[in-house]
C-alpha cells in the first residue's frame, strides 16, 4: 500500500518521457504525473504483455489484481486508516487509465472495486461493516461485486424485483441479479433489492451479502465480446439468509446509495474507456510510422494524418471532461453532469478511436496477431455498463435543463 502513498510525499523531478504522447498530463500536479509513470511502467511489464492471453483463455488476472493491490491500485480512495492508498479521485482517474491501457479487463476489475464497491461500503456503511467487507479486500487478495440490473429491468435501476423480506434476526432474499461484474471471484456483494413495494424507488435498500450465504449461488459465466479476463455471472437469492447487521445504510437508502455511486463509476469507467482509446492511438501511431506504401511510411499520407489528427483531438477531450469530473468530485462540488459528460465522451472516442485504429492497420488490424481488433471489442461495453450512452444522454440533458430553467 505504501508504493503509491510514497508518491504523493516523495516525488522527485519529472520523468523527462512523461508527457510523451499526452499533451494534457503537464496540466497536473508533479506527484500525479509521477503516480502516472508508476502506472504505465507497471502496465507495460505486467499487464501488456499478457492481456491477449487473458483476452483469448478467458482468464481471471488474480496475479495482476494482488500485484495491483500490493501497490495501492486496489484502493486508491480508501482512507489510509483502513489501510488504503487515501489518494483523490483525480490519480485514481489518472491511475486507471494506464491500468486499461494495458489490460482492460484489469481496469473493469479495478475500477469496480474502487467506485462501486468500496464506494458503497465506505459512504453508508457502519464502521463494523468497513472492517469486515473493506479493510480485507485493500489487498486485492479478495474482491467485491455491485449487483444492482436484473435481467427484465436493463437500465430502471429503480425497478428492483429481487425481493427483500424481514424474518426475526434476519433478511431473507429471493430473485435474480444479472450482468454482475467479478461476480464469479466475488468474496462479497452489494445487492440492491425491494424492501417495501409501494414506496417504488424509495423501497429499495442496499445490503452486503456474503459469498457463503446460504441460499446464494453464482450462474454461468457469460461468454462475452470483449474485456473476457473479467467475469460477467448472474446472482442467484433464493431463500438467502443475511444477518440484520448487513443493511447497509439505512432502510430505503439503496436508489441513493447506488446512484450517488454511479455517478463516481461513471468517472471510472471514462477512465478505463481512456485507456483503451490511448491503448488504439499508440498502436496506430506505431504502425503507421513503420509500414510503407507507395514507396513511404503511411504516416506521410494526408489521410491518415487526419485519422490520428480526430483520434487525439477526441482522447485528449475525453480526458480533460474526465479530468474535470474527477476534481469537482474531489472539491466536493456537484458532478453528475460533468461524470455523464465524461463518460458518455470517453466511451464513445473508444469506440471511434479503435475502428480508426483498425482502418488504419488494414488487415493487420482484423487479425489477432496484433491488439487492434481486441481494443475495439473491449472498447464496446464502455458505452453499456454503468449506463448506455442514451442513458448519459438524458442524465446530461435533465442536469443542463434544470440549471437553465
Amino acid at each position: 500500500m505504501k508504493m503509491i502513498r510514497n508518491i504523493l510525499k516523495t516525488c522527485g523531478g519529472v520523468h523527462q518521457d512523461l508527457t510523451r504522447g499526452i499533451a494534457s498530463l503537464s496540466a497536473l500536479p508533479e506527484s500525479h504525473q509521477m503516480l502516472h509513470k508508476t502506472c504505465r511502467d507497471f502496465a507495460d511489464v505486467e499487464l501488456k504483455p499478457n492481456a491477449a492471453k487473458f483476452d483469448k483463455e478467458h482468464l481471471f488476472p488474480a496475479e495482476q489484481i494482488r500485484q495491483m493491490g500490493k501497490i495501492g491500485l486496489m484502493s486508491v480512495c480508501v482512507p489510509q486508516k483502513y489501510d488504503g492508498a487515501g489518494l483523490d479521485c483525480l490519480a485514481y482517474a489518472v491511475a486507471l487509465e494506464e491500468i486499461s491501457r494495458g489490460c482492460a479487463s484489469c481496469g473493469g476489475i479495478m475500477s469496480l472495486q474502487n467506485s462501486l464497491y468500496f464506494g458503497s461500503l465506505l459512504m453508508s456503511g457502519s464502521e463494523k461493516q468497513i472492517e469486515k467487507f473493506v479493510r480485507p479486500y485493500v489487498s486485492g487478495e479478495k474482491i467485491g461485486c455491485f449487483a444492482l440490473s436484473e435481467p427484465g429491468n436493463g437500465s430502471d435501476a429503480g425497478a428492483a424485483s429481487t425481493l427483500a423480506t424481514a424474518k426475526e434476526d434476519r433478511w431473507v432474499l429471493n430473485g435474480t441479479k444479472a450482468w454482475i461484474t467479478s461476480a464469479f471471484e466475488a468474496s462479497a456483494a452489494i445487492v440492491f433489492a425491494t424492501t417495501n413495494k409501494d414506496l417504488k424507488h424509495k423501497g429499495i435498500s442496499a445490503f452486503i451479502v456474503p459469498r457463503d450465504s446460504p441460499g446464494f449461488s453464482i450462474g454461468k459465466k457469460e461468454d462475452k465480446l470483449g474485456i473476457r479476463g473479467t467475469s460477467t455471472c448472474s446472482l442467484i437469492f433464493e431463500n438467502c439468509e443475511i444477518s440484520k447487521e448487513n443493511l447497509l445504510g439505512q432502510l430505503g437508502d439503496g436508489f441513493k446509495i447506488a446512484m450517488k455511486n454511479l455517478d463516481t463509476g461513471r468517472i471510472g469507467v471514462a477512465s478505463q474507456a481512456l485507456g483503451i482509446a490511448q491503448a488504439a492511438l499508440e498502436v496506430a501511431v506505431n504502425y503507421s510510422n513503420m509500414r510503407t506504401s507507395f514507396g513511404k511510411k503511411i504516416s506521410k499520407f494526408q489521410l491518415i494524418q487526419q485519422k490520428i489528427a480526430d483520434m487525439s483531438l477526441k482522447v485528449e477531450s475525453a480526458r480533460l471532461l474526465t479530468w474535470r469530473a474527477a476534481w469537482l468530485k474531489d472539491n466536493g462540488m456537484p458532478y453528475t453532469k460533468e461524470a455523464a459528460m465524461a463518460k458518455l465522451a470517453a466511451s464513445e472516442t473508444a469506440t471511434f478511436v479503435s475502428h480508426q485504429c483498425i482502418q488504419i492497420l488494414g488487415a493487420m488490424g482484423y487479425v489477432t496477431e496484433m491488439p487492434a481488433e481486441r481494443h475495439y471489442r473491449d472498447a464496446r461495453i464502455t458505452e453499456i455498463y454503468e449506463g448506455t450512452s442514451e442513458i448519459q444522454r438524458l442524465v446530461i440533458a435533465g442536469c443542463v435543463l434544470k440549471e437553465m430553467a
